[in-house]
């Protein structure tokens, strides 16, 4: 079976070098002062204090699979790496790609790559606001797939201007999506500059501000779906892409309500092409809203599924069909009046099957409900750690993560208790217990044993509190037991950032 996509695509195995790699921060000039090295529940140690050097990836000759970056037939994990901005409140974080590289025995934190602009061949930044970005990708917003056919997973990025332009309904800055074409020895790795992806004259006007990739007409190539800055349009770019010009083969629209779009993930063997679904969600201010489910996004017909800003596609009956769950984020409107979510919205979430049955609703944990000063919106990933062919949904609480699993049966899911803290000090500072606990950001079978393994993460920065942004601290797990197949602090892999003074 397939897996929900790493990429950000929403985050392994190292069996016979278990103990040397436990412990991993990485060789770059970067710290992070004041971290321990206490240990998570269930006795794995936290690592973030233990330095070790990085590898080059193996040289691929070519691979089906849109997440095997350097085409070496081994999975890999791509991931944000952002230094977070400081004192004062104007300087921004400044983001780069980390790419961590999958080998035999599983994902290898010795064996990654930083990359920044001038590495995959992008232009460089440009200044507004006054401040300069050296780095500025956002690897949230990177999506990678096979575009032209050769074998290599390029990578898909939107990147922002500062020139303001309009698509005669909204203005804002400009979005260029840049193609950074693959290679046997990872993104960029031919030398080449990215190319600025060619757009019919509607969506280049103000640009797609991100995109997802998926086969979204079943023919076995991989395509593109993008949202306008307006968020009014939903951009389908059917691959393959030209080389040359980073032109689709053709395109086509759907509607949307602002909001975001997610794709169900493919195939990763390529030997069995399906139709990817595609979500649209609507916009919101806090307040939960409802998605748009396209099962075959060449029809433009779509279903309409209930509120909820949280979501995961999975085989959760386990009937070999790609089934969605939407729910309750826990994120709420603010406005006098509008704090609260209705009865049948409010932690819960909902599967939809895709047999096209009936809806099975699921409460969410308790422990899972807001607690004053710690905002983040719940993230749901699919997993199936036990291999049995049936996904579960892993879902953050205050408390722990909580694995729900069986989904549909009787009695309600069984809840199942992943527990992983960040260090007890971070930036100097003491972290509040209830800062400490980690939160899921992907799941995907990195070995190849038919188990899932846990992507984990934990912020030290306030922002990672409130919203979920700048994360730091990763784990990969080994399954859902107290093992941990690898533990690193990434900022430790990035030098320190140098602003420039703002210009009035």
């Amino acid at each position: 079976m397939t897996r929900p996509t790493l990429r950000l695509s929403a985050l392994a195995a190292l069996p016979a070098v278990c103990c040397a790699l436990a412990l991993l921060t990485g060789c770059g000039s970067g710290s992070a002062d004041g971290n321990d090295t206490s240990p998570s529940p269930g006795g794995s140690p936290t690592g973030f204090g233990a330095p070790i050097a990085s590898r080059s990836p193996a040289v691929g000759t070519g691979s089906k699979d849109p997440d095997d970056l350097n085409g070496d037939g081994h999975r890999d994990l791509l991931l944000p790496l952002e230094t977070p901005g400081g004192e004062p409140q104007w300087e921004p974080s400044d983001g780069r790609l980390l790419v961590v590289y999958g080998s035999s025995h599983g994902l290898d934190p010795a064996t990654r790559s930083v990359y920044g602009r001038s590495d995959l061949g992008l232009p460089a930044a440009e200044s507004y606001s006054g401040v300069e970005r050296p780095e500025g990708v956002d690897a949230r917003s990177a999506a990678s797939a096979d575009l032209d056919g050769d074998g290599f997973a390029d990578l898909a990025l939107p990147i922002i201007g500062k020139e303001r332009a309009t698509d005669g309904t909204y203005a804002a800055q400009r979005y260029t999506v840049y193609v950074v074409w693959g290679s046997a020895r990872g993104p960029g790795g031919s030398g080449g500059k990215a190319t600025p992806m060619r757009l019919p004259a509607r969506a280049a006007a103000s640009g797609l501000d991100s995109v997802v990739r998926g086969d979204f007409d079943g023919d076995g190539r991989l395509d593109l779906a993008g949202r306008a800055v307006s968020g009014t349009t939903a951009w389908l770019l059917y691959g393959p892409f030209d080389r040359a010009t980073g032109a689709p083969a053709r395109t086509g629209t759907l509607p949307m309500s602002g909001g975001s779009l997610y794709a169900d993930d493919v195939d990763p063997t390529g030997e069995h092409p399906r139709v990817t679904p595609l979500l649209a969600h609507d916009g919101d201010d806090g307040e939960q809203t409802g998605s748009t489910l396209y099962t075959a996004p060449t029809t433009g017909r779509g279903r309409e599924l209930r509120e909820g800003n949280a979501h995961a596609f999975g085989d959760f009956d386990g009937d070999g069909r790609r089934d969605v769950a939407v729910g309750d984020d826990g994120s709420r409107n603010d406005e006098p009046g509008a704090e609260t979510e209705a009865p049948d919205v409010d932690g819960s979430l909902t599967v939809y099957p895709g047999d096209g049955g009936t809806p099975v609703d699921q409460e969410l944990p308790e422990a899972s409900r807001r607690r004053r000063g710690f905002s983040s919106p719940l993230v749901y990933v699919a997993a199936d750690p036990d291999g049995d062919g049936r996904d579960g949904i892993l879902v953050p609480t205050f408390d722990a993560m909580v694995l729900l699993d069986g989904i549909g049966d009787g009695g309600g899911a069984r809840q199942v208790e992943v527990a992983r803290q960040g260090p007890a000090r971070a930036q100097g500072k003491k972290v509040r217990a209830e800062r400490r606990p980690a939160r899921p950001y992907g799941a995907a079978d990195f070995d190849g044993d038919g188990r899932d393994e846990l992507v984990l993460t934990w912020g030290a920065d306030s922002m990672f509190g409130l919203y979920g942004e700048d994360p730091t601290h990763w784990w990969i797990t080994d399954g859902i037991s107290d093992r941990d197949r690898a533990v690193f602090d990434a900022t430790r892999w990035v030098k320190p950032r140098v602003y420039a003074s703002p210009t009035n």
